[in-house]
């Protein structure tokens, strides 16, 4: 599948610097509002916001998270959450394994999301493309939610290189953002940039309550500055709603100590790392 038969995508043409980059939203509300809130502190319009998809997940308010991201009008990728609600699916779309942890968890959570998003949502996260396409400094970027094709494709920092260039040889672009895996990294893979800003609804398995998003700045001409960012947010209210809503698998507990109920999904590498605090350094590319 070449680039000119991917599914749908959406082009922006031309996005000015910073540019502020976040993934999973995940039903978080408290979350989504502190990042609308740091945008408006440094000044980012909403257009120049990109959400790498999956706002409806694990926490408690679905319709309002939705809401919030719409009132807002950030630039929004679908994820596989999206989908699956937007055809009334049996389940999110992640491809877990049935009966394994992450598969009985996710359910819980995806039918009490069912319940609550209406019709209205449901027409317009089938109407959220599969992936943004722009020119950013001179650099051509695409955003998706988990592999070119494949929208619910874990790609984790610690997958082979011959895995990141078979998703970047579908695609014309120097630069990738990425979401759907929940941790996030940035990683060179030959002439390309693989950039995942995590996510923000969720801890990424660090053992702090904080999430993640990053910004994108200009450096010189055809260069980009980097930065992964924590996002500190009222965790406890979140992980409040969700036992009040009677979501308590495990991912209310995730909220306040930054460890995921499972594990399922990791890579050897990444479940070494479990709990284990998280540390960027500001990187120009190329």
């Amino acid at each position: 599948m070449t680039g000119s038969d991917l599914p749908g995508a959406l082009d922006l043409d031309e996005l000015s610097a910073p540019l502020m980059v976040f993934g999973g939203p995940y039903s978080n509300l408290e979350a989504t509002r502190a990042m609308r809130r740091i945008a408006a502190e440094r000044g980012i319009p909403a257009q120049q916001c990109i959400c790498t998809g999956d706002l409806v997940a694990y926490c408690a308010d679905p319709v309002e998270t939705v809401r919030e991201i719409r009132e807002w009008g950030v630039r929004v990728v679908m994820g596989n959450c999206e989908e699956s609600l937007a055809e009334s699916a049996v389940d999110c779309g992640c491809g877990f394994d049935q009966g394994s942890s992450c598969d009985i968890l996710s359910g819980e959570w995806f039918s009490y999301a069912g319940a609550l998003v209406d019709d209205d949502i449901r027409r317009w996260m089938a109407q959220l493309p599969r992936r943004l396409v722009f020119t950013f400094n001179g650099l051509r970027l695409a955003a998706i939610h988990g592999g070119v094709v494949q929208i619910n494709r874990f790609l984790f920092a610690s997958r082979s290189e011959a895995v990141f260039q078979q998703e970047l040889e579908r695609l014309d672009v120097d630069v990738v953002l990425a979401g759907h895996s929940g941790s996030p990294f940035t990683r060179q893979i030959g002439a390309h940039l693989w950039h995942n800003a995590g996510v923000i609804g969720m801890p990424a398995n660090d053992g702090t309550q904080q999430t993640w998003y990053s910004l994108l700045e200009s450096a010189a001409p055809g260069e980009l500055r980097i930065s992964h960012h924590r996002l500190n947010y009222d965790a406890a209210a979140a992980a409040q709603k969700m036992r009040s809503a009677s979501l308590t698998g495990g991912y209310e507990r995730a909220l306040e100590s930054g460890l995921w109920p499972s594990l399922d999904v990791l890579p050897e590498q990444e479940k070494s790392a479990t709990g284990r605090a998280l540390n960027f350094a500001e990187q120009i590319w190329p």
